[in-house]
C-alpha cells in the first residue's frame, strides 16, 4: 500500500466468543492478515450492540456479557483485500462483513526503536 491515496477497508464484525481451532476467530483473522502481507489490521472492543440475533450485548455491570461485539478492521488496496476475501469464508465467519472504498490520507511506521 503506498502512503496515501485510494485503498478498501475491509470490517468483519463478529461476537466476542466465536473462535477457531480453540482460538478467537478474531485472533485467527489478524494473524492470516498479516501472514498475507496486509497493510495492517486492529481489533476494536464494542461496549455494547446487537446484530442478526437481535439479542443485546453488553458490558454493563448487571449484565456481565462475554459476548461482546468485536469490529476487524484491514487496510489495503482493493486488489490485495479482494484477494484475501476467501480466507473468511474458508474461516466460516457469520457476523456481518463490510467492504468500503477509503481514501488513505497518511500511512507511515513509527521510526527507530519504541
Amino acid at each position: 500500500m503506498t502512503d496515501s491515496g485510494p485503498a478498501r477497508r475491509l470490517t468483519v464484525i463478529l461476537d466476542e466468543d466465536d473462535s477457531w481451532h480453540h482460538r478467537p476467530l478474531y485472533t485467527e483473522i489478524v494473524h492470516r492478515a498479516h501472514r498475507a502481507g496486509l497493510a495492517g489490521a486492529s481489533v476494536f472492543r464494542g461496549i455494547e450492540g446487537y446484530g442478526a440475533s437481535n439479542h443485546i450485548h453488553t458490558t454493563r455491570i448487571l449484565s456481565l456479557s462475554e459476548d461482546l461485539p468485536v469490529s476487524v478492521v484491514i487496510v489495503d488496496t482493493a486488489e490485495r483485500i479482494d484477494a484475501f476475501l476467501p480466507q473468511l469464508d474458508e474461516l466460516g465467519v457469520e457476523g456481518l462483513v463490510l467492504l468500503d472504498d477509503v481514501h488513505v490520507h497518511r500511512y507511515a511506521g513509527r521510526r527507530g526503536p519504541r
